[in-house]
Parts: C-alpha cells; structure tokens; sequence
C-alpha cells in the first residue's frame, strides 16, 4: 500500500506523486461538496469557528436560562391563545408559572428575570374576548 512507503528524496515530491496515483485511482472522484465553495472562506478569521459550527450542526444554542424562560413563556401564552378550552390554557400555563416561581425564588444565571407569575384568569377572559369577538 502507497501509505507505508517510505519517501525518498525531498517529502513533497513524495506527498505530489502519492495525490496523482489517488487522483488516478479515482479516490477524489464524488466527494461531498465537490464543485461547491468552501463554507465561510471569505469569512472573518474566528478562533472559535469550530465550535460555532459544532453547535449549528447539531442544532445547539446557548441562552442564558432567564432569557430561554422568557421565550417559554412568549411561547405559552401564544399557544395559550390558540388553545380549544380552558382548561388547555391551564394545562400550558401552570407549569410555566412554576418555573417562573422557582426562577424568583433562586434567580436564573443572565440577564434579570423581569417576570411575574402569568395571571391565567386573565389570559383566560382575553382569549373568551377572542372567540367571543
């Protein structure tokens, strides 16, 4: 096999003639990508950018935990008004309003809370205006 060789002469010479008989071989033939710019090359340079692309591929973010509480709760109430009974908005809300407490209690790592316990009679009667309206 051409990787157990050992080189003679100067070390590019030998790593150009082992491309060339890969390139013959065909083993850089249908690699992903191929034809396609590189991703980011004109970007920046970034000492992180392994890490950014590490969590975009694998869908992950870092929220400090009160702002991800304050998107739960935006994420509720939206659902909150969507939903077919009462008793659903209750189902939504409660669990929310749980962690809101605790969140007061020991407050969250971040940016400060800034929110109360929601007021689920009052999303109750908004969204019996709503349907009534």
């Amino acid at each position: 096999m051409a990787e157990t060789e050992r080189p003679t002469g100067p070390i590019e010479s030998w790593v150009e003639r082992m491309i060339s008989e890969a390139i013959e071989r065909g083993e850089f033939d249908n690699l992903p990508g191929e034809g396609k710019p590189i991703p980011g090359i004109d970007d920046p340079p970034d000492p992180l950018w392994w890490v950014k692309q590490k969590m975009r591929r694998e869908n992950l973010s870092v929220v400090p935990p009160s702002l991800a509480l304050r998107k739960e709760v935006e994420d509720a109430l939206d659902k909150a008004y969507a939903a077919r009974s009462e008793q659903q908005i209750w189902d939504l809300l409660e669990p929310i309003n749980k962690k809101i407490r605790a969140a007061i209690r020991v407050p969250p790592v971040g940016p400060p809370l800034n929110l109360m316990p929601i007021d689920i009679d009052r999303v109750v009667r908004r969204w019996q205006e709503r349907r009534a309206g």
